[in-house]
């Protein structure tokens, strides 16, 4: 079988015009990963604790972000890649200062999140 390139425009997955934040599913362009672009200048501001049936990697390219997977946080900054294995827990916020950025590989034709509420 011959495959053809795809080619994403920014319109096709980006929520903003300025900053590095949306997504698209592999499924959409025949391939077996999905990415997450993440960016946020607000320090506190992360995703909500999260599970996926499948493994996660987080590519920290610019700022510092505190991630929590599974029992351990971890104080990554940019140029720091993490794995977040299948069926962790896991969540992150922007410690600041400035932009945080990250790109989420999941290792998956589409994204599959359930959404958990934080321990007490």
């Amino acid at each position: 079988m011959t495959r053809t390139p795809t080619v994403l425009k920014r319109s096709d997955w980006a929520k903003n015009d300025r900053l590095w934040h949306g997504h698209f599913e592999g499924k959409d362009i025949g391939t077996n990963v999905t990415v997450l672009f993440y960016s946020t200048e607000e320090i506190g501001k992360g995703p909500r604790l999260h599970v996926h049936p499948y493994d996660e990697v987080f590519i920290i390219r610019a700022g510092r972000a505190l991630f929590t997977i599974g029992d351990e946080e971890i104080e990554a900054e940019a140029g720091q890649i993490l794995l977040g294995p299948a069926g962790l827990p896991h969540k992150f916020v922007n410690l600041g200062p400035g932009l945080l950025d990250t790109t989420d590989i999941h290792l998956n034709d589409t994204w599959i999140q359930t959404n958990l509420d934080e321990p007490s």
